[in-house]
């Protein structure tokens, strides 16, 4: 059982919640990273800090990036992505 775009008490927006195991599903897209090169992304400083927030209140913070995402040719391919993630 899943919440999308939960507010934490803290006031934190999360894309997607699974709040009784305070796990939450971040979705980055290009604007969460202030660097872009073939073989390297930097997440921007607002996106590091709000995990590590997160990370200090106790959630599991899990990452899906935009370009390992569009990558993924089909369903198939993304379920399998997900269930390797969480």
């Amino acid at each position: 059982d899943h919440t999308f775009e939960f507010v934490t008490g803290e006031g934190l927006s999360l894309d997607m919640v699974q709040a009784e195991t305070m796990t939450s599903i971040e979705v980055d897209g290009p604007t969460h990273y202030v660097k872009y090169t073939t073989t390297q992304r930097v997440e921007n400083g607002r996106t590091q800090f709000k995990s590590r927030i997160l990370r200090q209140l106790g959630w599991t913070v899990i990452h899906i990036p935009y370009f390992e995402w569009y990558t993924l040719a089909n369903a198939g391919a993304k379920e399998n992505y997900l269930r390797s993630k969480v």
